[in-house]
């Protein structure tokens, strides 16, 4: 192998790729980044046989090959080169890269190429294509709800639909839904039913930057994985085994209380009760209040702490139906309106023992539940 690529090509390629890298690994080749010539240009490939990601930059090629170079030490090298070209060669026989660009010159022990788990190739016809844009707002707005705790890994994934040429993804913890959907122009008449890792979703969401292209995404029969596919890039992961919630059943159908109030004033309030409920169990008290003729209604919200005080925040609203006293996990409040898009919110409230309903003013594509916290005294 002999290549001639750009530096900054090179570690842009790299920076994608890396995130599929598998730092505590049996199999040597997996802390490894497979290089290879690919129809003129340059492919770098990684996985931790979970997650894959390629990658495909423009690149001179004088002699076509391959090999896998540790991830870390090339990463950290091609990062402190100069913004030059970077010429590449390979030794077969003792498998080390010559790496040389301006006054540089370095060689690193490599791993044969034929080590490297073999990433299959797609066949993308029939994919569902999405405009980039969009699915990205889709998954922030969905994959922070998924759990982090591996002991239920269907939870750990999101639930990802396409049904009569709509698009619905799903995430719950146990203690929060997040549900989004979105209508596909050109969804073939597709059905998909698929559980989905929330990291792979949050690296494609990364990796996507943001270009206004379109992603497609496939999932190949009996291969138990999905790809993603963008303009030079690709994400192939493992999908979870198991049956998602029903989580239809825990949306409430009806509410005793409708308070609108803005979605920053509403962030804000959170962002500092937080700051006191941090210490304790992340409690913070929501008092809804219905307004009068001649006064608004009012959300009070607190949170204190035995060791470093409290606090109380009155954010002005419109509220329908009687008062309420409700708990919420304050994070968990604070990580629905990070993802908010509209100026105004709805919390649609039943009792104090009762989820809550959240939902953007004005859009019906979005709606988050989150389960309430004991009010103690």
């Amino acid at each position: 192998m002999k290549v001639s690529v750009l530096q900054e090509n090179l570690a842009h390629g790299l920076n994608i790729v890396s995130r599929a890298v598998s730092p505590r690994s049996t199999l040597p080749v997996l802390a490894n980044v497979l290089v290879a010539t690919d129809e003129g240009r340059l492919r770098l490939s990684a996985t931790n046989l979970e997650l894959g990601i390629t990658c495909w930059i423009g690149a001179k090629i004088v002699e076509e090959g391959s090999t896998t170079v540790p991830a870390r030490t090339f990463g950290d090298l091609v990062g402190t080169l100069p913004n030059d070209q970077v010429d590449m060669e390979l030794t077969v026989r003792t498998q080390t890269l010559n790496v040389h660009c301006s006054t540089s010159n370095t060689d690193i022990k490599c791993i044969d190429a034929q080590e490297f788990p073999p990433m299959p190739v797609p066949d993308l016809d029939g994919g569902v294509e999405i405009n980039v844009a969009d699915f990205k707002e889709m998954i922030r707005q969905v994959v922070f709800a998924a759990s982090t705790d591996e002991a239920r890994p269907v939870l750990t994934g999101v639930l990802v639909t396409l049904q009569d040429g709509t698009l619905t993804m799903a995430a719950a913890d146990g203690f929060r839904l997040s549900v989004r959907t979105a209508p596909l122009s050109n969804s073939n008449g597709q059905n998909l039913h698929a559980i989905i890792p929330g990291r792979a979703l949050s690296e494609l969401a990364r990796i996507a930057g943001d270009s206004n292209d379109s992603v497609t995404m496939v999932l190949p029969p009996g291969r138990g994985q999905v790809v993603f596919r963008m303009k030079d890039i690709e994400l192939t992961s493992q999908l979870i085994e198991g049956n998602f919630p029903e989580y239809q059943q825990i949306i409430p159908g009806t509410h005793n209380t409708r308070t609108v109030l803005s979605t920053e004033a509403f962030l804000k309030a959170c962002k500092q009760a937080e700051i006191f409920a941090r210490d304790g169990s992340h409690i913070a008290r929501l008092s809804i209040t219905p307004g009068s003729e001649l006064e608004p209604g009012s959300v009070e919200i607190s949170a204190q702490s035995e060791e470093t005080g409290s606090n109380e925040t009155v954010v002005d609203a419109t509220v329908e139906g009687p008062s309420v006293l409700i708990a919420f996990n304050v994070r968990f409040l604070r990580e629905v309106l990070d993802v908010v898009g509209t100026p105004n919110v709805a919390l649609e409230t039943t009792a104090s023992a009762a989820p809550g309903l959240i939902r953007p003013l004005g859009e019906d594509n979005f709606l988050h539940v989150i389960m309430p916290m004991h009010l103690g005294n």
